[in-house]
């Protein structure tokens, strides 16, 4: 499967505490004798120094997501649900047990624009590079398509993204920090 992986670090409660890679290219990795390898220096994304103990790494790799720019809008009838997370079936990973996987996807906006992101915070897709938004919703499409509406404060805009049965999760496993 090629595409963008999308890595965290969890504690022992299961809350993400760092974001290690988003969408970063395989070429970013360095690739080890039984897969890719990367970094983590110990601390939480507000650069403080975690606790030791131990915590988990997982993430998801992401295929080729389609994203459709559907243009101005009106904001989504279902507002009120629609910062509700939906429901999306995986890519099933040969390396893990389950049959039909599920991830709960959300969408958030920060400085930088709007993104797809699990409901446990991990980003996974960028959705636009629109700065300064106030608000986004999602809502479920079909099985493998998302409608997001983002809004700037004086216009809503509307994308779908497509393909999300392209996106297979991981699991690196438990990682001690001393």
């Amino acid at each position: 499967m090629e595409g963008t992986i999308s890595l965290g670090i969890y504690d022992k409660n299961g809350k993400l505490v760092r974001v290690l890679q988003q969408q970063a290219q395989l070429n970013e990795f360095a690739v080890g004798a039984d897969g890719l390898v990367t970094q983590w220096d110990g601390k939480n994304d507000d650069e403080q120094d975690l606790p030791s103990g131990k915590y988990h790494a997982r993430g998801y790799m992401i295929g080729s997501l389609k994203l459709q720019d559907l243009g101005e809008s009106s904001p989504p009838a279902i507002e009120n649900d629609a910062g509700a997370p939906v429901k999306v079936r995986l890519v099933r990973n040969p390396l893990r047990s389950e049959k039909k996987p599920v991830v709960e996807l959300g969408i958030a906006v920060d400085s930088d624009g709007s993104y797809l992101k699990t409901s446990d915070g991990l980003p996974l897709f960028t959705v636009s590079e629109t700065p300064n938004l106030t608000r986004a919703w999602i809502a479920k499409k079909s099985d493998s398509a998302v409608d997001a509406w983002q809004d700037d404060g004086t216009k809503v805009h509307q994308f779908r993204v497509s393909n999300l049965d392209q996106i297979m999760a991981f699991d690196c496993g438990e990682l001690e920090l001393k």
